[in-house]
């Protein structure tokens, strides 16, 4: 008997001792999932030095024409935001007028981060085509692939990134009140769950046409965080804004940065507050400055930004089921004129915030309005392309 209960104590410490490392073994694999490395992040690099150097008369002749555009679109200096245009990285033109907040009159700065709306989608798209360069993921990759309860089997990372999905836009379906209570915080993976849960069929069938849904992109930014194990906004933060030294730009955080962030105005200067969709990012939600989203522009410009074939995939249209000139790449807006001539860019409109962006590839140019009191003459700074190339656009028309 006593010879059984040794063997039976000893048996019980080698299994003690398995299990033991087992659980260690287990532990080390759910921390080592739990937060990815920074080190294997595929990372933006910054374009620096870019040649040639901007002759001052070139720079002189430029501004004269920019200031004579803004002084027509907005009279009296009236552009509540900022403007900025350069050449190879350089600055040309920057004007920086109006209130951050109406009441306390502070003013806005070059340092002043305002809402990107619908530009914040160029951003999330980059980092999304970062991933696939780095065969993290793959551009033709179903979604239900990667998050296990997306209830649409035909979606692709693609048909995301150029809007032919066929979903619907959550700001419509959550707006019902069989669907979502709206005195609850929407939040992306509420917007998920909704689809997955309350027979959220399509608009269409996917990849059959465009159709422009801020749902596509909140689901690459579901995706961004699934495969980096990151929060949206720190995935922004360790791809995109710290690699490129974008100190004035982050991702809004609805609990922490409600009430200091700057406000959105009506063009009456009325104020407009925030509401229950106020929490999705992916679509929107980046704030940042003209000088930033310089360093993004020419950092998405950059020879090793990705490889050729992708690059190729990002400036293609995809949304010419019925011919004209407006085009969807991924993640760029685009025109596409007879001559063969293209046009880049993105707008983007929350709230009173209006925003755009236009990179002139070949001429290496930038141009960025933003503002937070509602404006379309946001969108009219694309005149100032002709400046730079053959664009038909005319500063001296007005729209």
């Amino acid at each position: 008997m006593i010879f059984i209960k040794k063997t039976n104590i000893l048996q019980i410490l080698v299994l003690a001792l398995v299990l033991s490392s087992c659980a260690k073994e287990k532990k080390k694999v759910e921390l080592s999932d739990d937060k990815l490395p920074k080190s294997t992040l595929p990372k933006m690099k910054p374009l620096n030095n870019e040649l040639p150097k901007l002759t001052a008369q070139y720079v002189q002749s430029k501004k004269r024409s920019i200031d004579s555009f803004y002084s027509k679109n907005w009279p009296n200096n009236s552009l509540n935001g900022s403007l900025l245009v350069a050449k190879n990285g350089q600055i040309i033109y920057e004007k920086y007028e109006g209130y951050t907040n109406f009441k306390t009159k502070k003013p806005i700065t070059a340092t002043t981060p305002l809402h990107l709306a619908s530009v914040s989608k160029v951003i999330t798209a980059a980092v999304i085509l970062k991933l696939i360069n780095a065969k993290r993921i793959d551009l033709d990759q179903k979604v239900n692939t990667i998050l296990k309860e997306f209830p649409y089997p035909d979606v692709t990372i693609k048909t995301l990134l150029n809007h032919r999905s066929g979903m619907k836009n959550y700001a419509y379906f959550a707006d019902k009140k069989e669907i979502w209570d709206r005195h609850n915080i929407l939040t992306n993976q509420d917007i998920l769950t909704l689809m997955a849960t309350k027979d959220i069929g399509l608009e269409s069938k996917t990849d059959t046409r465009f159709s422009y849904c801020n749902t596509n992109y909140a689901m690459l930014a579901l995706i961004i965080e699934k495969v980096t194990k990151l929060s949206y906004k720190k995935a922004m933060e360790e791809m995109v804004f710290k690699p490129l030294g974008m100190k004035d730009s982050f991702v809004f955080d609805y609990e922490n940065d409600k009430d200091s962030v700057v406000p959105s105005y009506k063009g009456n200067k009325v104020e407009i507050g925030k509401d229950f969709l106020d929490a999705v990012y992916g679509d929107k939600n980046i704030y940042s400055t003209p000088r930033d989203l310089l360093k993004f522009d020419r950092a998405s410009n950059a020879p090793d930004f990705l490889n050729p074939k992708l690059l190729s995939e990002v400036y293609m249209g995809y949304s010419n089921e019925h011919k004209g000139i407006k085009n969807y790449g991924l993640g760029i807006r685009m025109i596409n004129w007879d001559t063969g001539q293209n046009f880049y860019f993105h707008n983007g409109w929350w709230h009173g915030n209006t925003s755009s962006y236009i990179t002139l590839r070949n001429e290496k140019v930038t141009i960025i309005a933003l503002s937070n009191k509602f404006t379309t003459k946001t969108y009219q700074v694309r005149k100032l392309s002709s400046l730079f190339g053959d664009y038909p656009f005319r500063l001296d028309k007005e729209e």
